[in-house]
């Protein structure tokens, strides 16, 4: 779980700050700005949390790539043909049943 699922957690009044029972209380307006400060990060600190995050990615290989996109493509391509030719059939329809 990383910090910010934490934060969630916590916002939402399902954990404390160490696994304590949650808590529920009307936050003043300040308190509000004062945790909204507080929890930002700096630059440096989300680009590395950035890195961290993209290094537990499962990337595909390049013919997982390949086979992906040729099955997008295929797809694309019937599902196109499919449309046109509904849309000619019964445009071509249409126009029989008002031709007389």
């Amino acid at each position: 779980m990383n910090r910010e699922q934490k934060r969630m957690m916590q916002r939402q009044g399902q954990g404390g700050a160490e696994g304590a029972a949650p808590t529920r209380r009307a936050a003043a307006p300040q308190d509000v700005q004062r945790r909204r400060r507080s929890e930002r990060v700096g630059i440096r600190q989300f680009f590395r949390e950035v890195r961290d995050e993209m290094r537990q990615v499962a990337w595909p290989s390049r013919p997982e790539v390949t086979n992906y996109t040729t099955i997008v493509v295929v797809v694309l391509v019937f599902m196109s043909l499919l449309i046109f030719g509904l849309g000619f059939g019964f445009s071509k329809f249409v126009t029989f049943l008002f031709q007389k």
